[in-house]
């Protein structure tokens, strides 16, 4: 998801100082969330929580499965179709560039299980290059080592219940001033950009598949939702810089594109599954199959997003863009959502992919508004809002 233009500016407007100095916003969280094509307003709750989480705790639940993809199916390490069916936790992608904490809202365990009592199976984690790396205009309390430790934290916590993680790039650095730009008066990682950048992104995939290529559970999702179509009206070049990065049209920076990111998580020695979006903000597959990246290690499944007020969102647009690519590939619909505050919509959408068999996760665990963000809950103990409760009852009703 990605919020109106006009809020990034607060932002940009409340960094307080360069490299060297610890970047400050007293912008609120609605600049925080937002990812689809026209995504609305978000507002986040106060609580957060700091790198020092509680240690993970160990409950009777069954490990998560090594997912890799079998045909256009995900499978476990014992040959049996799995499904990628959950939510997503925003607040790792913007609280820490904003110097306001790691995560939005609590993540111990108490936490984790309020998300698991919905019968939850994965949850993707939305992450920040620029904190991860702990450049030098974060905050060190919310960035490096201390953020590095708090993903890990909530990856051990989320797997203690059984749960996948999928760990995602969302926020990146480049300075952007082209169609849809968010933040243009700034380079930082203070929204959502449309394509990975050559400076930082690969460093940050290459470090992200150090931490985890030991842990074959754990889901990598390359990038949120690329634009590059935005910045060009041709489709080809688009769709090129998408997968070949280098000099791209309308991009002011060094693009990274997806074979290279690739590369860089596979460089480690990571088998692990690998999620690629397509563009018009994860919104358009159309050409994916003929531009798919080359993967040595043959993991890897296509990354789709969804909202009613996205270009693709009917059942006739579904069969004929999508069914093609879920016919060759392992397929997750990893943002779904509305902003009605109702669930008819998501409805709709999750019946589709349930007859194909596909991956689906709701946007967002979050106690922000159901009608701008949109938000699954009203608190953490898993409250449904009227959106949410479609998602809750729709996932216990398959067990």
């Amino acid at each position: 998801m990605r919020a109106p233009p006009r809020l990034y500016a607060l932002v940009a407007a409340a960094v307080l100082s360069v490299a060297g100095t610890a970047l400050v916003s007293t912008a609120t969280a609605t600049a925080a969330t937002a990812s689809a094509a026209s995504g609305p307003t978000t507002t986040a709750s106060a609580a957060t929580t700091s790198a020092a989480s509680a240690p993970a705790v160990t409950v009777p639940n069954a490990a998560p499965p090594k997912l890799r993809a079998s045909g256009n199916k995900l499978v476990d390490e014992n040959g049996a179709t799995r499904r990628l069916l959950g939510v997503n936790r925003s607040g790792g992608e913007f609280m820490c560039v904003q110097g306001r904490g790691i995560f939005d809202g609590p993540v111990d365990d108490a936490a984790v299980k309020a998300i698991a009592d919905w019968k939850v199976n994965a949850v993707r984690i939305p992450l920040n290059e620029e904190c991860w790396l702990g450049l030098s205009h974060i905050n060190a309390a919310y960035g490096g080592a201390n953020y590095i430790a708090a993903v890990k934290a909530l990856v051990a916590r989320l797997e203690a219940r059984g749960i996948t993680p999928i760990v995602e790039l969302h926020w990146s650095h480049g300075r952007y001033t082209g169609g849809d730009s968010h933040c243009a008066d700034t380079e930082y990682a203070t929204c959502q950009k449309p394509v990975p950048d050559a400076q930082y992104t690969p460093a940050f995939w290459t470090s992200v598949a150090q931490t985890f290529k030991g842990d074959q559970a754990v889901v990598f999702d390359l990038f949120n939702e690329p634009f590059p179509d935005r910045a060009t009206s041709d489709l080809t070049a688009a769709w090129t810089c998408w997968r070949d990065g280098g000099s791209c049209p309308g991009i002011d920076f060094q693009v990274a594109g997806m074979q290279t990111l690739l590369n860089a998580v596979r460089a480690t020695g990571a088998r692990n599954l690998v999620l690629i979006p397509g563009v018009a903000y994860s919104n358009d597959l159309r050409q994916w199959l003929t531009y798919k990246p080359n993967d040595p290690a043959g993991n890897l499944a296509a990354a789709w997003h969804t909202y009613n007020f996205n270009t693709c969102s009917s059942e006739s647009c579904f069969n004929e863009q999508l069914a093609p690519v879920i016919a060759q590939v392992p397929f997750v619909a990893g943002e779904i959502g509305e902003n009605t505050c109702s669930h008819g919509y998501v409805d709709r959408v999750m019946a589709w992919l349930d007859a194909k068999g596909a991956s689906y996760l709701g946007w967002t665990w979050n106690t922000w508004d159901c009608s701008s963000g949109p938000s699954l809950i009203s608190d953490y103990n898993g409250t449904p809002t009227n959106y949410g409760v479609g998602l809750r009852d729709h996932l216990k009703g398959m067990q």
